[in-house]
Order: C-alpha cells, then structure tokens, then sequence
C-alpha cells in the first residue's frame, strides 16, 4: 500500500509541539485535525508543509462515561443541544472548506432504525448537514463503530446524498461490539473515503466497551485489515488514533513502525 499516513492530533490532545515531535520522529507529514484547532495549527501546517487529509468535529454535550450516556448525548441527535451543534457544524463544513480540505468526519450519533421517529429525525438534520457540506465542496464522513455495518449501509442508502462517506474506525466496532471490521470494510467500500489506524480488544461483558490498545496489539487482525482496504481500492489517507494509555507518542510511532513493516 502507498497510502499516505497521518497521525489525529486529538489523539495527543491538540498540543501542537508534542504532534510536530511525533510526526518528526516518524516522519509523517498528514494530519486529521480537529477542527477546533484550526487556527492554532495554521501557521504550522504551512511552515512544515503538512497536509490535513480531513478535520474532524466533536460536540461538546457528549459523554463518554458509559454505553448508555454517550447513545443519549452522542452526536446531533439531543433536541436541546441541536441548534447550538447545527451550528457548530455548519462552521466547521465552512472552516473546512476554506482550509482546501476535503473531508470532515464526525460521530453524527446512533442510529436506530427501530425508533421511527427518531430515525426521521437523523436523517433531517443529516441531510441539512450533507447539503451544506456539497455547497462548500466537501464530503462529511461518518465514522464507524456505533452501529452495525449493515445498518450503517442501510442509513447511507436511505440517504443517497453525494456529499456523505465514511470515515472507517476498525477498532470502534470492537469496542462498541458491532461486527467484524474486515467484514464491514467490504459492506461500506463504496462510501469509505477516509481510514483509523486504530486497534482494540472485545469486552467479555455485554453492554461496556472494549479496550483501546497499540495497534497491533488487539484484535484487528491488521494484516488482513490492509490487505482488504488494497482490495477494495481504497487510496486515501490512514490517520493513527490513539486515545488511551499514558504512552499515546510512543504508540502512535509504534503504529507507524509497523504500518510501514507491514506494507513494505
């Protein structure tokens, strides 16, 4: 594969010189940016002659704390934080397209498909995102994990909007305990725009999540993973992300150390 690689800079939580060190040690030179940096990395991003292969936008209602907090305050789905997001969306559709980039990525939140009200609901505010996005240029990339890959697949169709695509996560669908993320690659082929570099181990107890760990070191069976993303013709960038442990630099140049063994 010749794919280029980037690291997330949220993964090193926005700090602009622990990136620029990590991706001098790696020598990498994409970003997937979180979009609420920006301005910050402006400056940077130009001097070091950096490519942003997608931002990416998180809402700042949503809670991580357990399965059932982060479905009822994921994404753009909670009523009382929706004009607040559309918002905050709408600039960041607007940010990104004036950066020259082409993707920004999101949680947009579960979808449902049982919950016919609040499906309907989804796919509006989704759509007006999506519409936004193909006025400014953009693609807006929904990534992975939430939700199975076919039910995933059925929202894009149920969609059918030039301007959507996925940013595929392989460990999300660990974690959250959604499928076989080889499996899923080849259901969501023709939407896949953007790829994680992500790994993790499946939990033993229903309902929590798994663990975040090195890629490589989980249950990702990686070789098999990109050796299916060449099969289905996937060119576009693989961003390491890396949101656990107290060792995220020397993870993230771990992944990149055996990215590049891997696809020599």
């Amino acid at each position: 594969m010749k794919n280029p690689v980037g690291i997330c800079t949220w993964s090193l939580k926005n700090d602009l010189d622990s990136i620029l060190q990590v991706l001098k040690a790696t020598g990498l030179s994409h970003l997937h940016l979180d979009v609420s940096a920006a301005d910050a990395f402006a400056e940077a991003i130009q001097e070091n002659k950096l490519t942003v292969s997608s931002t990416m936008i998180a809402f700042p209602q949503e809670d991580y704390s357990t399965m059932d907090r982060i479905k009822a305050t994921g994404g753009i789905m909670p009523d009382d934080c929706w004009e607040r997001n559309q918002k905050l969306a709408l600039d960041a559709i607007r940010k990104t397209a004036e950066m020259g980039v082409p993707f920004l990525s999101t949680h947009a939140g579960f979808i449902d498909h049982n919950d016919k009200t609040g499906y309907a609901k989804f796919m509006e505010r989704l759509r007006e995102l999506a519409d936004s996005a193909q006025e400014n240029g953009i693609l807006l990339i929904l990534e992975t994990g939430q939700e199975t890959a076919v039910d995933l697949r059925s929202c894009l169709e149920d969609l059918d909007h030039p301007a959507v695509g996925v940013n595929f996560d392989p460990a999300n669908m660990i974690l959250y305990a959604k499928g076989d993320p080889i499996e899923a690659l080849q259901v969501l082929a023709p939407w896949i725009r953007h790829v994680h570099v992500k790994d993790a181990t499946a939990t033993e107890v229903q309902g929590e999540w798994g663990a975040e760990v090195p890629w490589g070191d989980g249950d990702v069976d990686t070789g098999a993973f990109l050796s299916k993303l060449e099969e289905i013709g996937f060119d576009g960038a693989l961003a390491i992300e890396r949101e656990a442990g107290d060792s995220r630099s020397a993870d993230i140049q771990l992944a990149a150390q055996r990215l590049k063994s891997s696809t020599a």
